[in-house]
């Protein structure tokens, strides 16, 4: 037999490159430099409000129908209010101090709250993206522009999962997302580790999934035997197209997953009580904690990234605050309060959460100052996150806006220092996680991003 390497062979080790000899290498990294196995990614998408949240602003709510100091307004802008001339908001809700940390947590999340001492809060995050299309890709990405890999494709891609009947990267979402589904795509990895789209809560977690009745076993593996040799007949002459690749490989996962799928996202398995716990069942939180609940069963399963996209139907989304801040922070709020605490709840009592990394974001902010009568526009330049498990330290805040809430003025964070935070904690190096592309080492971060606030959220 020729030990001839073609040339599919030698495009895809040199793309590899890092991950080609040392994937095995990331399983003795990973236990030597990260925490946790698995990463639950709550993405609000619409943009919440920081100042409403997770950051007091005492100065702002002192000061709210006033102009902003000429001083501070200088270079900033939105599309729709002047820095110069709109009158200061100061949240209505108030940011009572939670647990034996005394973190300050808004009242709209009197069960997240509950959870305080967990939460590793980041209060100076920062960017440049002032619409949701930019601003999503630029958060998941990396990038604000199309056609880079998500950073759930990146950690698939480097670590795989645990768990080969079930994806590696699963994605639910609300709705139709104004990013497209961009935000979780592979991008110029190959098409193999984009998001598997699930329907939360679905006893068909996959279209079309389930065998036809009245086709056996045997016939249904004739068929996938016969499509999937034309395919790779085909693809013998286009190697360079990795969604070919990746659509064999998809047959062949779905063929596996049948037989475990069902069982993993059929959440009446669960208890009444779990299912009570994440509000199921209840017309608020229904839907999101069918998600929630599904994202801890997929963990505990071996599936490496989960990626919830919280707020993506037109009309039901953070973005409502433009024209009403009160009424749809507190809907969207109390939609996802309850199953995100029993999230944090549930992987803790079964001894997940110090092995799952549950991370919760947004695209941006939205303005200290006022929109309208009742909103905020988008606000990239100062805004709030947090992590929790893997082994973080909570109960405490990084970083900071300034008075006002308007611009991240200490320990600010960039997406590339989130993301090469996440990557650290769990087991990755983002200088060493590179792909080959347009004869340039390609990564996550791209030649940005430090993680040196990992110490700090494990040792305080």
């Amino acid at each position: 037999m020729s030990t001839r390497m073609n040339r599919r062979d030698l495009i895809f080790k040199a793309g590899k490159g890092f991950a080609g000899i040392a994937l095995a290498g990331m399983a003795q990294a990973q236990q030597a430099m990260g925490r946790a196995k698995n990463v639950i990614y709550i993405f609000n998408h619409g943009g919440v409000s920081h100042v409403d949240t997770f950051d007091p602003k005492p100065t702002l709510m002192r000061l709210s129908g006033q102009t902003v100091p000429a001083s501070f307004a200088e270079g900033l802008k939105t599309s729709r209010i002047d820095f110069r001339k709109a009158i200061m908001r100061g949240s209505p809700w108030k940011f009572p101090k939670q647990g034996q940390s005394g973190l300050e947590v808004s009242e709209l999340w009197p069960n997240i709250s509950r959870h305080a001492d967990r939460l590793a809060v980041v209060r100076s995050c920062f960017g440049d993206a002032f619409d949701h299309a930019p601003a999503m890709f630029l958060r998941c990405t990396g990038t604000q522009f199309p056609g880079r890999p998500s950073v759930g494709s990146w950690v698939s891609y480097g670590l795989g999962s645990e768990n080969k009947n079930l994806p590696s990267f699963v994605v639910m979402s609300d709705g139709a997302m104004k990013s497209g589904a961009g935000a979780y795509g592979a991008g110029f990895l190959p098409a193999t580790f984009q998001g598997t789209v699930f329907r939360g809560g679905s006893k068909s977690p996959v279209l079309n999934l389930a065998t036809p009745e009245g086709v056996s076993g045997d016939a249904q593996k004739e068929t996938l035997g016969l499509i999937n040799d034309l395919n790779r007949r085909h693809y013998a002459s286009r190697e360079d197209d990795t969604t070919l690749d990746a659509r064999i490989k998809a047959y062949e996962l779905a063929y596996r997953m049948q037989a475990e799928a069902p069982g993993a996202v059929d959440i009446e398995q669960e208890s009444e009580a779990t299912r009570k716990l994440y509000g199921v069942g209840e017309p608020m939180t229904d839907d999101f904690g069918r998600k929630c609940l599904l994202a801890r069963r997929l963990v505990e399963r071996g599936v490496r990234f989960v990626q919830l996209f919280f707020g993506t139907n037109l009309g039901d989304d953070w973005d409502d605050a433009h024209n009403d801040l009160w009424g749809s922070h507190n809907k969207m709020a109390k939609k996802s309060d309850q199953p995100i605490a029993a999230l944090l709840t549930d992987l803790e009592a079964r001894g997940l959460l110090d092995s799952t990394l549950v991370v919760w974001n947004s695209e941006f902010g939205r303005t200290p100052l006022a929109e309208g009568q009742n909103g905020r526009d988008h606000h990239p330049y100062g805004f709030s996150m947090w992590m929790a498990g893997a082994g973080i330290k909570g109960g405490r805040a990084l970083g900071a806006t300034d008075e006002f809430g308007l611009r991240a003025v200490e320990q600010p964070k960039t997406i590339h220092d989130v993301n090469a935070t996440i990557l650290r904690l769990i087991g990755v190096d983002h200088m060493k996680l590179t792909w080959r592309y347009q004869s340039r080492d390609m990564r996550l971060t791209d030649v940005h991003g430090e993680n040196e606030f990992t110490d700090w959220l494990l040792k305080g």
